[in-house]
């Protein structure tokens, strides 16, 4: 009983993809594709039709040659000559080849804009899921079910409509061949041949499906570790821990491996019995043909005639095994894709939401509460606000809940209590477009893609014209550096930036958000990751791009949040202390603690500094040759 479960689960699931496909494979919006499907299906018809002619010549050739052949009144006295009869033939197998050609051709646009418009939509939704979403996959196995779920859709695509259709009808026509020619008992043996086949196909290959699910998981682990560690190269140098990282490859590899293996080996057993089945049968229908020839009932050309069209027959019944297969396999790869897409997304729009109207720039937290897990609230009650073009900074320990707030100003998570409005308008009643649009950010860890420098940049505004970038560029103070590379604004950065240094990467950040130019500014501990003397650096321009914005400041190193009209300080979720820097260090609370703290870390980095150069100094002075 749970086994007939499972397999009506499974034809329910296979029923439900294949109506999720229907619409790509008969696109409502493009009619010219649409007639493409009917021309193939129309050639598709034309050659079955012609293809049941060729045993039929093969037969009328063989008894012309034997002089037994007495043609019907209705064949052209043309094709009555053996010769004739054999050229026919053989014309007959070009044109329904050509036939079958022209149906593929006509088809292939259809195919590939199925998987054009799925995979561009699977591209889509990814791109509308959460934060949360994101933070909990794995990127190496999310690609891989993409990229086999779009080689599965064209699979399935093709099948389904170039094979699935002719093969179904050749059993028709062989059927009535067979019925109508030669009786009943041939047709009984020629469909329980067919029956018994597709059963034992269907079978096989229902598990084999198993085998090829645990090789794709294989598969998708194994490509998992390998981008994870590729992407950590210089951790896992680090640490020297290639061994570690190879050996965990190849464990999954191995299963990968035992898994495949298996696929071919039930692969072979399937194939084979299959031999066996059609095999049988093609042997009782000849000895009965052979039998008959011997009594005189049958001519020498329909012993030709029923082996030619058992030979074509079981290049359909072959195909109608590897059609299952096919879909079978290209369903279980592509259902990881339309989970995906089943999932849902955890922030919307709402419908016809208008967009953010943007005058003064004026950010306001009411009672904001929030956690990404219930049980370990995050912010609790926090209020405060960002006035027009004035500069407010988050600070306090790990953990306070500082880098959630910009998260939910950029609408990555919704509220869960409380309110986030932007001049009087909650963000969760406008686009998501259009309030990111009026916000930048530089954050700590700068991710540069894998393209120039002037890409990078240009990603601020794509429309952004050259000139717009090196203005940029130089507002940022990166023009210099830029300009002494051999390929300037043309020079790749590397994957995720890795050719630049911290600070310039910092800097390709904060050019292309000059050249968004947003009304408001979120600087999420943009300076954390760098050294004293490059933090000052780039706090010049970052002071710059922040002038006359509404401009909220995250920040681990308070001394670049001095000059912030206001100072919030976060404990454990909630605003434990709040003013300027100078009210904040005669209070004496924790700001000042964190100050002094910090104070006392910077002073050691300057004195540890000034040893290093003391050094360095002497060891230039006693190496220094006699009389300079």
């Amino acid at each position: 009983m749970k086994k007939q479960k499972t397999v009506s689960a499974e034809s329910g699931q296979t029923l439900k993809t294949l109506a999720k496909l229907w619409p790509y494979m008969w696109p409502s919006e493009r009619h010219d594709l649409k007639m493409r499907v009917v021309w193939a299906t129309f050639y598709l018809v034309i050659a079955k039709f012609v293809l049941m002619l060729v045993p039929y010549f093969f037969k009328w050739a063989t008894n012309a040659l034997d002089g037994s052949f007495k043609p019907e009144s209705w064949v052209p006295q043309i094709f009555v000559g053996a010769l004739m009869l054999v050229v026919a033939y053989n014309l007959a197998r070009i044109i329904q080849a050509g036939l079958n050609q022209l149906r593929d051709a006509l088809f292939a646009r259809v195919g590939q804009y199925a998987v054009r418009q799925l995979a561009y939509r699977t591209f889509v939704h990814m791109h509308k899921l959460s934060l949360r979403f994101h933070l909990e996959r794995r990127t190496g196995g999310l690609s891989r079910v993409i990229e086999r779920g779009v080689k599965g859709i064209e699979t399935i695509v093709r099948f389904t409509i170039l094979s699935s259709v002719p093969t179904l009808l050749e059993f028709a026509l062989t059927a009535a061949i067979f019925g109508f020619a030669y009786g009943v008992s041939y047709l009984i043996v020629v469909a329980a041949t067919v029956w018994l086949y597709m059963w034992f196909t269907v079978k096989a290959s229902d598990w084999r499906i198993n085998i090829r699910r645990e090789m794709n998981e294989s598969d998708t682990d194994a490509n998992t570790k390998a981008i994870d560690s590729l992407l950590n190269f210089e951790t896992v140098k680090y640490f020297g821990n290639e061994a570690m990282e190879a050996e965990r490859y190849d464990r999954s590899m191995a299963r990968y491996e035992k898994a495949a293996t298996q696929t071919w080996t039930s692969l072979g057993w399937l194939n084979f019995g299959q031999a066996v089945i059609f095999g049988v049968g093609m042997m009782i229908l000849m000895v009965m043909s052979a039998r008959e020839v011997q009594a005189g009932t049958h001519t020498l050309g329909d012993f030709v005639f029923i082996n030619a069209l058992l030979m074509q027959l079981s290049l359909p019944l072959n195909m109608i095994g590897f059609i299952y297969r096919e879909i079978r396999q290209g369903l279980t790869d592509i259902e990881q894709m339309f989970d995906l897409l089943e999932v849902e997304e955890e922030v919307k729009d709402k419908p016809d939401a208008p967009a953010l109207a943007v005058s003064q720039g004026a950010i306001r937290f009411n009672n904001v509460s929030f956690a990404y897990d219930p049980s370990r609230p995050i912010l609790r009650n926090i209020s405060f606000e960002v006035p027009s073009g004035k500069t407010i900074a988050i600070v306090g320990p790990s953990g306070a809940g500082k880098s959630t707030i910009s998260r939910l100003l950029y609408r990555f998570y919704d509220v869960q209590q409380g309110s986030v409005t932007i001049d009087g308008q909650d963000i969760r009643e406008v686009s998501q477009v259009s309030l990111r649009h009026a916000i930048g950010m530089v954050p700590q860890d700068t991710v540069l893609f894998n393209d120039t420098i002037a890409y990078n940049i240009r990603y601020g505004r794509p429309s952004a014209t050259e000139q717009e970038v090196e203005q940029a560029a130089k507002l940022a103070q990166i023009d210099r550096f830029i300009q002494l590379l051999p390929e300037g604004y043309q020079s790749m950065v590397g994957e995720r930036g890795l050719k630049l240094s911290g600070g310039e990467k910092q800097r390709v950040a904060i050019a292309r958000t000059i050249l968004k130019a947003p009304p408001i500014l979120i600087l999420d501990e943009a300076t954390s990751a760098l050294d004293t003397a490059t933090e000052q650096d780039i706090q010049q321009s970052l002071d710059l791009v922040s002038r006359d914005r509404t401009t909220l400041v995250i920040a681990h190193r308070l001394s670049t949040v001095i000059s912030a009209d206001e100072i919030i300080v976060l404990k454990d979720g909630q605003i434990a202390e709040r003013g300027t820097h100078r009210d904040l260090l005669v209070e004496g609370g924790l700001y000042a603690s964190m100050w002094d703290r910090q104070r006392e870390a910077d002073e050691a980095e300057a004195r540890l500094r000034q040893v290093r150069e003391s050094d360095e100094l002497g060891i230039v002075i006693r190496g220094a040759p006699a009389g300079e």
